[in-house]
């Protein structure tokens, strides 16, 4: 926004009100229908209202494809699953021109439209297609539309991709380009569900099957959250909050901590400041709050950053993750930007 365009008028009660109880509704009924993962829900449906794609990683059967499943019931959206291998061809995807016969025009060729025309795609073991697959994504995730013989077809609207990639595995896998990571909004760690989880799967879960959701978003609902969350103001010091941090996960910035000067080759891009702020929007929406604060931002940048930073051999050799290296940077990045001391008390302050 312009520094002289003046911002959208701030949210009424009566205007966030709903939308909160919406996604509220749609997170409490992701709890009810898989067990043990609150805070993995509320950032899958914070992605959601941020229209970001979001990648899932865990190692198989700890509910990734149940997620998105019972995700795209809730939404009422057209889902799609593709599974990724390594023999997948892009027109498997996004669909291929066929030559039929045309009653009265004899022959001609027909766009057959791929999977990917769908509101919610599953994009599962993406890791396990060719790079030629994977970048036929590429356009998809980015401008919403694909291009085939010189002819763009506008996706539906809303869409999104939800892949998910095994940690473990190795062999027949093809590691994410960081053009394509970049395209994710977040990624996200699925861990195995704990004892007391598994104890309510079996004891009221046959055979692990999710019962079916007593309530879904309409289509409508749905704009109307995204309409309400398009309005949710973000003060201008958060968002220079924001800049900061991104900036420092450049070794080169002023405010880089040591972990990134000694570990990152290369920082977060501009899109990674874009899916903070609209991540931190969603996430006050989610609170029911009209106003983006500085902890909405501290909430989402990890797994905004986790997978955009690109670390050098010596991190390996050091074990050192990039999770190590987002908290450090959230730690060590003053909010107000004045680098002062965090034990610092008010009473210094203001004698200062």
């Amino acid at each position: 926004m312009p520094d002289n365009a003046k911002p959208a008028a701030l949210l009424e009660p009566d205007e966030l009100k709903p939308a909160t109880e919406l996604a509220g509704r749609l997170l409490e009924q992701l709890d009810t229908l898989l067990f043990g993962r609150p805070e993995l829900h509320r950032l899958v449906v914070i992605g959601i209202l941020s229209r970001g794609h979001v990648l899932l990683e865990g190692v198989p059967g700890v509910g990734k494809t149940a997620l998105v499943k019972a995700l795209s019931q809730l939404l009422s959206l057209d889902f799609k699953r593709v599974q990724f291998t390594p023999d997948l061809m892009p027109g498997d995807i996004l669909g291929a021109h066929i030559l039929q016969e045309v009653p009265g025009a004899g022959r001609e060729m027909v766009f057959r439209a791929g999977p990917i025309f769908t509101h919610l795609l599953l994009a599962d073991e993406i890791n396990r297609a060719s790079p030629k697959t994977q970048s036929a994504l590429l356009e998809a995730m980015q401008e919403r539309c694909v291009t085939l013989l010189g002819a763009t077809r506008p996706l539906p609207d809303p869409f999104f991709v939800l892949a998910t990639q095994n940690p473990i595995e190795l062999e027949g896998t093809y590691p994410l380009p960081e053009a394509q990571l970049d395209r994710f909004l977040f990624k996200l760690v699925v861990e195995p569900a704990d004892a007391d989880a598994l104890d309510r799967i079996i004891s009221t879960r046959r055979r692990g099957e999710p019962p079916q959701p007593t309530w879904s978003m309409s289509a409508g609902q749905l704009r109307e959250v995204f309409g309400v969350m398009d309005r949710v103001f973000l003060p201008r010091p958060v968002a220079r909050f924001i800049a900061r941090l991104v900036a420092a996960t450049h070794g080169s910035a002023a405010e880089s901590p040591p972990l990134v000067k000694a570990y990152v080759a290369f920082g977060a891009s501009p899109r990674a400041a874009i899916a903070i702020a609209e991540a931190a929007r969603a996430a006050a929406l989610l609170a029911g709050r009209p106003t983006v604060g500085f902890a909405d931002v501290r909430a989402v940048a990890p797994p905004v950053l986790n997978h955009r930073l690109i670390l050098n051999y010596k991190a390996r050799l050091d074990a050192v993750t990039t999770i190590a290296i987002v908290r450090e940077l959230l730690d060590k990045t003053d909010e107000a930007g004045l680098n002062l001391p965090r034990d610092l008390t008010v009473a210094e302050v203001n004698r200062a």
